[in-house]
Formats: structure tokens, C-alpha cells, sequence
């Protein structure tokens, strides 16, 4: 099969790389770019582990051909933060316990990441509604919800400082 060159910006990094036309942009992220955060679940698009976000959008990458990305952003959850400085949603779900066998936790992230950026002020049902695509076999959900709700308030009290 030929190959096509894609150009694609990856956690704000450009990247290019000839690939199948057929590679998954989940099997692009990991294998090519080696960006393994973005784990690989049921490859149907139930469970969401997959998720990162394409121009801001959250996408099941499990089931999007690489192809499909070039040309546009992606941003995988080593986009969001770094160990000596976690986005909230990162410190979130540490502070509240968000995660217990963690692999739901990167689509997770990515999910929430995308619904704080549409709703900075979300309720718990808003929460809910926004990480339906998204399961989580272990946790019950209290604390994922408790998690994006402490994320959504210290992304609100940052942005106020901000514009102080």
C-alpha cells in the first residue's frame, strides 16, 4: 500500500511522517510518534480511552485514520502538562482521587479538557453528560466528577487572577 505524507501539529509540535493510509491515529501516536499516553481499549469507540482532542474536539482516535489529521492540531494527554508543572485537570485527579487502575484516565482527561474549555462552569450533570463516551471499569465515577469539578474551579480562579 503507498504511503502519504501528513503534516499534523502534535501537542503544538508540527510533525511529519509518510504513513499508510490506513494507520489508526491512535496506532500514528503511539508507534510513529511514540506519544503512548493515548492508550487503546475496545477499538469500536465505547470506551474512549482513545480520546484526544483534534482542534479542540475530543475524538475516539481508535476509530479516525491518521490521514484524517493532517493538516490539523492534536493534542494527546503529554500535550497537557508536564510532571514538574500538571495542568489542573492532572492535579485534579490526583487531589481527588480521580483514578484508580488508571487506563480510563487519559481519555478521561482529554474529555474533560474539552468540556472545561466549552464550559468552564459545568455542574455535575454537566460533567456526566460530558464524559459519557467515556468508561471507567473501576471507579464508579464520584471521584472523576469530584476531579473535573476542582479542576473546573482552579481553571476559574487562575483565569480571574489573570485578568486582574
Amino acid at each position: 500500500m503507498e504511503e502519504r505524507r501528513i503534516n499534523v501539529v502534535v501537542n503544538g509540535e508540527p510533525k511529519s511522517a509518510d504513513v499508510e493510509p490506513r494507520i489508526l491515529l491512535v496506532h500514528f501516536l503511539r508507534e510513529v510518534l511514540g506519544l503512548t499516553g493515548t492508550h487503546i481499549g475496545c477499538d469500536t469507540t465505547n470506551c474512549g480511552v482513545c480520546t484526544v482532542l483534534v482542534d479542540g474536539l475530543p475524538m475516539k482516535s481508535c476509530t479516525m485514520f491518521a490521514v484524517m489529521a493532517d493538516g490539523h492540531e492534536v493534542t494527546t494527554v503529554e500535550g497537557l502538562g508536564l510532571p514538574s508543572e500538571l495542568h489542573p485537570i492532572q492535579e485534579g485527579f490526583r487531589e481527588e482521587h480521580g483514578l484508580q487502575c488508571g487506563y480510563c484516565t487519559p481519555g478521561m482527561m482529554m474529555a474533560s479538557k474539552a468540556l472545561l474549555d466549552e464550559n468552564p462552569n459545568p455542574t455535575e450533570e454537566d460533567i456526566r453528560w460530558g464524559l459519557s463516551g467515556n468508561l471507567c471499569r473501576c471507579t464508579g465515577y464520584q471521584n472523576i466528577v469530584k476531579s473535573v469539578l476542582w479542576a473546573a474551579e482552579k481553571m476559574r480562579s487562575e483565569a480571574g487572577a489573570i485578568s486582574r
